[in-house]
């Protein structure tokens, strides 16, 4: 979506990782985003595009979402979420 010009891309949630290590975070994303992205608000794919050298980016959110999966029926240090978005024009 980015190398098509999208500016902000609304992700489906991982869970927030689901199970989670206080201090370390995710253990699995449950799809191809990085640990360090399975939940917040990130530049995609690198810098957030308010950072130095970060124009080249995108807004990428990720919800941590409140379910679980079928597999893992739980959810471990990782707090459900639900995210309220403003989106404003430049």
């Amino acid at each position: 979506m980015h190398a098509d010009g999208s500016d902000v891309i609304i992700a489906g949630h991982t869970h927030g990782g689901q199970l989670c290590v206080p201090g370390f975070g995710a253990l699995v994303t449950n799809c191809d985003l990085d640990r360090g992205r399975a939940k917040g608000l990130h530049g995609w794919p690198g810098r957030r595009p308010d950072e130095e050298g970060g124009e080249a980016s995108s807004w990428l959110h990720v919800s941590a979402g409140a379910g679980t999966s079928p597999y893992a029926p739980f959810r471990f240090a990782c707090r459900p979420e639900a995210t309220l978005l403003t989106l404003t024009s430049r």
